[in-house]
């Protein structure tokens, strides 16, 4: 029997959502019938929006897709005019404001508190300046993503952009693939870095060569949700850039037919992957879904990838100065845990018109990079006050740090994050040495195991639990180490669970203070943790309290919102209306 959410989606989903939506948006928040909500909820994500948890009913995240991350001239000062206008909400972020933008791991944009009325002039200031939130969630193509320099990458062996937009072009909109069993992210990866991360995606197209011609090879079924992580897996299929749209629309449409609808947990294609096997998936694909004869694997240049490697060479995060193709220079800024004021975000536009193209793009480490930037006015920009704060030379803690939505928005969720690895990345950079040898060291924290903060292919990996301390509940974390990609990918060993939040920076700094200790010469953090059985890990981490202190320790999961004075759910103000004004509930 199908899923609810196929019965939902077989009576209203793809474009045709957006006449429900506007309709709503025109008659207000109460109009949504209260038993639809669970199924329009679910529909509106096809158009960008998730509704955000219990004690914000009425607000919603809006996320819009860029594709590869690229944010053509003029397109960011829209979204922080929208940022500043439309997602102020009712309580202020101590770290961060009252209205920001969130860069995402998928290279997209998060905005927060959107009310439903807005929705119709978001949309229309958006798609003014060829801007959209389409198919940014919901069950089908997602923001694609790739280097964030393709085709001003001096390293790229092919140029992915155009393949990129190619495939946004085709599928973003298009009724044939608008409904699959799940969600369908997909990556082309053109250059020597592996930045596209291409292993951890449903689709990967990265480069390979084959009988002297640049290309891609194919791997599917990649993902990291739900403890159930998968690197893709080689089908054996190489294809010239001009295929690539044929060979994603098989693979896409393979899904579409094939893929699980009676169990969502079971509805990735990872999961089709392992019951058939990528031998039995090429030979369905040749024999249903392509037209011509697909070419075997080519050679591929997955050795020399520098992303994520632990290989402390390559400037494989794109953060710093660098050299274009064309002789400018792109400046890549980091963002810490991805969230930028919108102030700052008009800032930044302003920057990018006046030293470069007004290009800015965005990476899967949620960061910002300027480009085209002439070498004659780089120094103008390095002095420039806004990077002061966003700088093109962090910290290794600071560099390295990812952080996902957490209770302050998600429903998911089960501790609080952005604000938390804010502080553990301040803490580590003032209290803890790495080695002079290591610039590199990925932290990320996400808040549940649905893995939006890519824990499992961190350094150190954060997930969010709960345990008691002292006879009381407290937000916890689960502790992992060595995960990350390149040639030979691997996910994180868990080795502490359930560690009190405020206990885990000490618990880093002993880890990182046992690694300079004992690790043998020019040993990377990675290939120390590769080396060591779990149990001998787990002894490198001893979890500590220092002076570090966190207020975030209660559970957050339970508050209206975590920063707010009176957090206590019965202090929300919502449902709002248009205006932001209360509405009576049903119980009044």
């Amino acid at each position: 029997m199908p899923t609810k959410v196929e019965k939902w989606k077989s009576e209203v989903y793809g474009n045709e959502i957006r006449e429900h939506l506007m309709r709503f948006a025109e008659e207000g928040w109460d109009s949504i019938p209260e038993d639809e909500h669970d199924a329009w909820f679910e529909r509106f994500k096809w158009w960008g929006l998730y509704h955000q948890r219990s004690g914000q009913e009425s607000y919603f995240m809006m996320r819009i897709g860029t594709p590869n991350g690229v944010i053509e001239p003029g397109q960011l000062e829209v979204i922080g005019e929208v940022a500043k206008e439309y997602a102020t909400g009712p309580a202020e972020n101590p770290e961060f404001g009252d209205a920001y933008c969130d860069w995402t791991t998928r290279q997209s944009i998060q905005l927060h508190w959107i009310k439903l009325e807005d929705i119709p002039e978001i949309f229309e200031r958006l798609e003014s300046v060829g801007l959209s939130t389409q198919q940014a969630c919901g069950d089908s193509w997602r923001n694609i993503v790739g280097c964030p320099v393709a085709g001003k990458d001096k390293h790229e062996h092919v140029d992915a952009w155009p393949v990129a937009q190619e495939l946004n072009e085709t599928f973003k909109g298009n009724d044939d693939y608008a409904n699959l069993p799940r969600k369908w992210k997909v990556s082309v990866t053109g250059c020597d870095e592996g930045c596209g991360q291409g292993d951890i995606n449903d689709l990967a197209f990265e480069p390979a060569e084959k009988d002297g011609e640049l290309g891609f090879n194919v791997r599917v079924g990649g993902g990291l949700s739900r403890k159930e992580e998968r690197f893709a897996r080689d089908v054996d299929v190489w294809v010239p850039p001009e295929q690539t749209t044929d060979v994603a629309a098989g693979l896409s449409a393979l899904f579409r037919e094939y893929g699980d609808r009676e169990d969502r947990f079971n509805a990735r294609i990872k999961f089709l992957v392992d019951e058939w096997g990528p031998e039995k998936l090429r030979e369905v694909l040749q024999a249903e879904f392509v037209d011509f004869e697909l070419p075997t694997a080519g050679e591929d240049m997955r050795d020399q990838y520098t992303y994520n490697t632990g290989k402390q060479v390559g400037h494989d995060d794109h953060v710093g100065v660098h050299e274009q193709v064309d002789g400018n220079y792109y400046v890549g800024l980091n963002v810490l845990v991805g969230r930028m004021g919108a102030d700052d975000v008009l800032e930044l536009a302003d920057l990018a018109d006046e030293y470069g193209s007004g290009e800015v793009r965005l990476t899967q480490r949620q960061n910002v990079i300027v480009t085209d930037v002439p070498e004659a006015d780089l120094d103008a920009l390095l002095d420039e006050p806004l990077l002061d704060e966003y700088s093109p030379d962090p910290s290794p803690f600071k560099r390295g740090s990812i952080a996902c939505t957490g209770t302050e928005f998600c429903s998911l969720s089960i501790v609080e994050t952005k604000n938390r690895q804010v502080r553990y990345a301040r803490w580590l950079e003032a209290n803890v040495d790495l080695p002079e040898d290591h610039e590199d060291f990925h932290i990320h924290l996400s808040g549940c195991t649905a893995s939006c903060a890519q824990p499992q292919i961190a350094d150190v990996s954060l997930r969010g639990m709960k345990t008691r301390k002292d006879g009381e509940p407290v937000e916890a974390l689960d502790i992992g180490l060595g995960g990350g990609l390149g040639e030979d990918p691997r996910f994180a060993d868990w080795v502490e669970m359930r560690v009190p939040a405020d206990e885990v920076p000490g618990a880093i700094r002993n880890l990182v203070e046992q690694f300079t200790d004992r690790r043998a010469d020019d040993e990377t953090f990675r290939q120390f943790v590769e080396a060591r059985d779990e149990e001998t890990l787990a002894e490198l981490v001893e979890p500590e309290e220092t002076d570090y202190e966190d207020p975030y320790m209660h559970n957050t999961k339970t508050t209206w919102y975590p920063y707010a004075d009176d957090d206590d759910m019965g202090a929300s103000p919502a449902p709002t209306d248009g205006q932001g004004q209360s509405l009576a509930s049903s119980d009044d």
